[in-house]
């Protein structure tokens, strides 16, 4: 495959023809809309039989459990509305650049996810003493640096048994699309999309740390090739604006009308609510700060809006940015941290405008 001297392969161009990112002007919607949330699927869309499939719980329990779609729908639903990112999201900017899926910065949406709380049915079902985590065995199954595996990854019990880690059946109200998992999904809200396994067929409670291929040796933070590595876990913060004005086709560079210009986006973060979020529209020179939504009837695992009103200044080409910090003291780098798989680039955005003396 080559790298970022070569330009993109056509195996990151088969990646990016399989999986898409949401378009930056949906920032404007609460709620993304199923078919423009993002999406990366590592291997096939698997063919369910939704009338065959069960999911199964075992390992260190007292009861197993064996559970059709319809002995989950007859339990008492949860709704949670949360923002998924990608944890390679931002990786097409790094320098050089690690080959993989090549997102820019668009690899997130914003779902209104329906299910069961998994932590009824670990209550159900009994975990054993001795148990140290939570194995999720979707039914996608492929070949990655050689290994064959079905996708699977784990949680530490104490996270899975958070009263919202949601095992997911329907999306925004209908029930979950085939590329979303279909019929059942894990729903991890405050970490990376990797952790929330899709088409999920089995839950395993363990005694011992998973050494699954995509928990030891995929999503891990590694400065150096041979290095072991950190795993990732939740989202580090994120600010995001609409680009405003109209886009070039190529480029995407935007071109705007002088005059007040109301500048927005949205912004998260997995480790604690965002506190703060700055605009800058001199490259970074000045950092102002924006107005930030409450919280508001999503709940705590939705992204907030943000605003800013600028005026744009007669004419002139300017580079507008925007970071995020959270409350436990976490702020957007406005630089990139490279690293081996591409991952956490949570850089500040940088969106270029061209300024129009009005009615040009």
């Amino acid at each position: 495959m080559e790298g970022a001297a070569g330009g993109i392969g056509l195996d990151e161009l088969q990646l990016a023809a399989r999986n898409h990112g949401m378009p930056l002007e949906l920032l404007r919607e609460e709620v993304t809309p199923i078919g423009l949330h993002y999406l990366l699927t590592h291997y096939d869309i698997p063919a369910v039989d939704p009338e065959a499939w069960r999911l199964t719980v075992g390992g260190r329990v007292a009861a197993e459990l064996s559970l059709s779609l319809a002995d989950l729908r007859r339990r008492e639903p949860l709704e949670v509305v949360a923002t998924m990112e990608c944890a390679g999201n931002g990786r097409a900017r790094l320098e050089p650049r690690p080959v993989s899926q090549p997102w820019l910065l668009e690899a997130v949406g914003t779902g209104r996810w329906r299910g069961v709380p998994l932590r009824s049915l670990l209550e159900e079902a009994g975990v054993l003493a001795g148990a140290q985590e939570v194995v999720f065995a979707g039914l996608d199954h492929g070949i990655e640096n050689g290994v064959e595996q079905d996708y699977a990854r784990s949680l530490p019990l104490e996270e899975a048994r958070r009263g919202d880690v949601l095992l997911a059946y329907e999306l925004n109200g209908v029930p979950l699309p085939p590329q979303h998992g279909f019929p059942l999904r894990l729903l991890v809200p405050d970490w990376y999309g990797m952790a929330s396994v899709k088409w999920l067929s089995r839950i395993s409670v363990v005694e011992e740390p998973f050494a699954g291929y995509q928990q030891e040796q995929g999503y891990r933070l590694r400065r150096e090739p041979d290095d072991p590595g950190e795993p990732l876990t939740r989202i580090y913060p994120r600010a995001l604006m609409i680009p405003p004005g109209i886009p070039d086709f190529m480029s995407r560079e935007r071109t705007l009308a002088a005059g007040p210009c109301r500048l927005s986006g949205r912004a998260w973060s997995g480790w604690a609510p965002v506190a703060a979020v700055e605009v800058s529209v001199d490259g970074g020179g000045t950092w102002r700060e924006a107005e930030l939504a409450a919280p508001g009837e999503l709940g705590r695992w939705a992204w907030r809006e943000w605003w800013y009103r600028w005026e744009a200044p007669a004419e002139g080409r300017h580079a507008l940015m925007c970071r995020a910090s959270d409350e436990a003291g976490n702020r957007q780098p406005d630089e990139p941290v490279w690293n081996v798989g591409g991952y956490v680039n949570n850089a500040v955005q940088r969106v270029i405008v061209t300024v129009t003396a009005p009615g040009g």
